[in-house]
């Protein structure tokens, strides 16, 4: 997608073969910084302490884990302890995992002079296929939004999104933004009103950028005030992504997208998933009851941070003895959810 005007991927193989680059998130929208890892251990980081997330894009980053894992050491054993570093840095997205199991097969099958190369190649091909896959997404789900416009006789949709969804979680398009561009390139009038997303923001600093480089039009609302515009009858469809989607049909996403869900269901709008099939995990029977879902400091939502004085800054917003809990996921069942959007076309549910 593109940053002024240029067009980036959210990760990337430098050119010397050794270096991976990708867009630092912690910085956006403040400052565009471009990160370089070179080693197992800060791509373990980078994924943990969300210098990158979404999904998508964690799945790539591990795949390219693995490559600077064989990079350091093409002996099994040390690329197994690899594979079990990089699962650890965060549970509850399945692209992971994915990326993980589907390097460590192929290298365990491959003589040990040639896994530097198969790696490099697996990695790329996780990347590309993500990126395809998110592409197709975008044509299916564009159907759902011409619809709504040609119901509407050409007056604008308005689209209400959770968390980041975008580009920026995958390696590029996006799951539940590849419609909304694709509905853009069209011509089609779309309004996007996009959740703030505490306690990290995602949604005020990272899709609200996106859409802004795109040139979308979009309203950023406070978390709880997609209900209100429910009722009122301001929200055409809902569409939000997912970390992890069980063989029952659950699916997980960003906390907060449950109550989405309810408020979509009792007002009568249609609330959409879009996601890749890589995401889907059919080894996770029921979501509500066997997905972990991923509890991440307090810290973070007793503070936050905020562009001062050309510069970001953490500020607190509680009491200093005040507790706080921090569940980074919940999960939606599938009685509310509509459909599917992937890239294989739009499924009911």
């Amino acid at each position: 997608m593109q940053v002024n005007g240029k067009h980036y991927r959210t990760i990337w193989l430098s050119d010397d073969h050794r270096t991976v680059r990708i867009i630092d998130q912690r910085k956006l929208p403040f400052e565009f910084i471009i990160e370089n890892i070179s080693s197992l251990a800060e791509m373990a980081t980078a994924i943990r302490d969300m210098h990158l997330r979404g999904a998508g894009l964690i799945g790539a980053a591990a795949g390219f884990g693995m490559f600077l894992a064989v990079l350091e050491s093409s002996d099994m054993s040390q690329i197994k302890k690899a594979a079990e570093l990089l699962k650890s840095t965060r549970p509850t997205a399945v692209n992971l995992s994915y990326a993980v199991d589907l390097q460590l097969k192929a290298l365990t099958n491959t003589i040990e002079s040639d896994r530097l190369a198969k790696s490099l190649e697996i990695a790329q091909s996780i990347a590309d296929k993500d990126a395809e896959q998110c592409r197709l997404i975008g044509a299916q789900g564009v159907e759902i939004i011409k619809s709504l416009s040609l119901a509407k006789k050409g007056k604008r949709v308005n689209i209400l999104t959770h968390c980041n969804a975008g580009w920026l979680a995958f390696v590029d398009y996006g799951s539940a933004l590849s419609p909304i561009y694709e509905a853009q390139a069209r011509g089609i009038d779309v309004h996007v009103y996009v959740d703030e997303t505490r306690p990290r923001n995602q949604g005020a600093r990272l899709t609200a950028w996106e859409l802004g480089q795109q040139g979308i039009p979009h309203t950023i609302i406070a978390d709880n005030t997609g209900g209100h515009l429910m009722q009122h009858a301001q929200v055409d469809m809902v569409i939000v992504g997912a970390d992890r989607v069980a063989a029952n049909g659950d699916v997980a996403n960003k906390i907060g997208t449950y109550l989405k869900a309810l408020a979509a269901n009792d007002n009568k709008v249609p609330f959409y998933v879009a996601f890749p099939s890589t995401t889907r995990d059919m080894k996770t029977i029921d979501g509500v009851r066997d997905i972990e879902i991923e509890e991440r400091s307090g810290e973070e939502v007793r503070k936050i941070e905020a562009w001062y004085k050309n510069e970001i800054v953490e500020v607190q917003l509680c009491p200093d003895d005040s507790p706080a809990v921090n569940f980074g996921f919940d999960v939606t069942p599938a009685r509310l959810i509509t459909a599917w959007i992937t890239e294989d076309g739009i499924q009911k549910i």
